[in-house]
């Protein structure tokens, strides 16, 4: 796999943490390269996850690359999940419901969320916070959005079919 797929740039991704006398250092320094690609052409890469609250944060420079792991859409169950999406324009993706609070970050480009009986546009620089709603995510803008994800699990609604434990949204 390169560095660079489908037009997309990489994310450059540094990771810090503490060495074996307890000074903080830089860990991991590189392109974050655990990709996933959907059958609407979305790119999603994988930053970083916790599976647990509060999340281990232990010394030393042995420490798990919490970027490499396989994970579905949700986060591991008391988590966090923490992802880039490419979006490419005219991708219109698959409603679907987490049991998770999503801060979500515009960083280039446009993007709507559509809900049950509502849509919202968002611009590069806009911020979102959804608490565990019905959307799909579509771009009718003309270049790639780019839009940072952190997933924060939550309590059960019991509404409807989430998705959950390692299945994801295609």
């Amino acid at each position: 796999m390169t560095n660079e797929t489908e037009g997309h740039p990489p994310i450059r991704r540094v990771v810090t943490g503490h060495g074996a006398n307890q000074t903080a250092k830089v860990l991991i320094d590189g392109p974050a390269i655990n990709r996933r690609t959907s059958k609407s052409g979305g790119i999603s890469t994988l930053i970083w996850c916790t599976d647990r609250t509060p999340a281990d944060i232990s010394v030393g420079e042995n420490v798990e690359d919490m970027g490499a792991r396989m994970l579905g859409t949700a986060p591991p169950p008391n988590g966090t999940r923490f992802t880039v999406n490419d979006i490419p324009p005219g991708r219109t993706g698959p409603m679907h419901r987490t049991e998770t609070i999503d801060y979500v970050i515009v960083l280039s480009g446009e993007i709507e969320m559509q809900m049950d009986d509502s849509t919202v546009k968002l611009e590069a620089g806009d911020v979102l916070v959804q608490r565990g709603t019905n959307h799909a995510w579509i771009n009718r803008g003309p270049k790639p959005a780019r839009v940072a994800f952190v997933l924060i699990d939550a309590k059960p609604l019991g509404i409807g079919h989430p998705v959950t434990g390692g299945a994801t949204v295609r």
